[in-house]
């Protein structure tokens, strides 16, 4: 384990914490069920994708809107504010510091397959993350490891499963999440995720440690 994360190049921080959990987990009689929670602990520090990126740093617009106009048909307001948005991201050399992509319409309009439209031509991978009907804080910011079968939140499990930090991640029918009640308010839980101020340290309750989400497109 801890060959794995001298290998992995964790970010200091991240690194420090993963090597303090690896002496505790020798410590432990591999029969205890502290021991497991640790592994499984350690096991998704190192899946994360703490560094590694896809796709172009350089934007192609001309390719954008070949993909645009390939897959849609008219839009023609959508699919000029998709390209002039991604042209002031180039303009300011990829920084992610602006305005979030909000895609608003009946089912069926194409708001997600213009999303994917946008990842293919920046060549870049596609997560959907559907929150309709969240309304759990603990599915945003992940559940504590004090809990049986805790589990980081939507966001960092879509980066393992997608393996880069900087996806497009499209996040679906944000507008019928369920705010306030018992378990917290996700809506608010949210812009800690979208607000380009404070992503770049955004802390999973579960991984407990700053995770830059800045990279990803949303």
């Amino acid at each position: 384990l801890l060959k794995k994360i001298d290998d992995a190049r964790l970010p200091e921080r991240v690194g420090q914490e993963a090597r303090r959990e690896t002496e505790r987990l020798r410590m432990l009689s591999p029969a205890s069920s502290e021991y497991q929670v640790i592994r499984t602990y350690l096991d998704w520090i190192l899946s994360l994708p703490w560094h590694k990126r896809s796709g172009d740093e350089e934007i192609a617009l001309s390719r954008v809107e070949e993909a645009l106009d390939g897959r849609h048909y008219g839009l023609s307001e959508a699919k000029e504010r998709i390209v002039e948005f991604l042209a002031v991201r180039k303009l300011r050399g990829g920084d992610p510091h602006g305005p979030i992509l909000c895609f608003v319409g009946p089912p069926g309009t194409g708001k997600t397959s213009l999303g994917e439209a946008i990842a293919k031509a920046i060549g870049r991978e596609f997560y959907r993350i559907a929150v309709g009907g969240v309304r759990d804080e603990a599915e945003i910011r992940g559940h504590r490891r004090t809990y049986v079968g805790a589990m980081p939140g939507l966001f960092l499990q879509a980066l393992r499963r997608v393996g880069v930090s900087d996806p497009v991640l499209m996040i679906d029918e944000i507008d019928k999440m369920s705010g306030g009640g018992a378990s917290g308010d996700p809506t608010a839980a949210m812009l800690e995720v979208l607000d380009p101020a404070q992503n770049h340290d955004f802390v999973d309750h579960y991984l407990n440690l700053p995770f830059d989400l800045s990279r990803s497109l949303f």
